[in-house]
């Protein structure tokens, strides 16, 4: 005669499945934000925040600067601007020499 599954054990059971797949949900949350993360990152990496179009990188004294293709903005990452603060006045005004047209 087979053996009828007690409360508990049905419980227990609905318990582990719920936590599997709230665990599944959530790998499948993280893997989508990521994927999105990716995703806009690619569209907007290396373009100009003013107009969209490709930013040209320049290495100058060891400090990489981005100049937009199109509308000639200059645009800098996090600690370029400090270095290019310490730059001496004569390197300083050769490196706006280098943008102006």
């Amino acid at each position: 005669m087979p053996v009828k599954p007690s409360e508990k054990e049905e419980e227990y059971f609905a318990r582990l499945e719920f936590e599997r797949k709230k665990k599944q949900e959530e790998e499948s949350r993280i893997k989508l934000e990521k994927a999105e993360k990716e995703r806009l990152k690619n569209l907007h990496n290396m373009h100009c925040p003013k107009c969209g179009m490709k930013l040209i990188e320049i290495n100058y004294k060891n400090i990489q600067i981005d100049k937009c293709s199109s509308c000639d903005g200059v645009w800098l990452d996090a600690g370029e601007l400090d270095a290019i603060s310490k730059l001496e006045k004569g390197k300083l005004d050769k490196l706006f020499g280098v943008f102006k047209k």
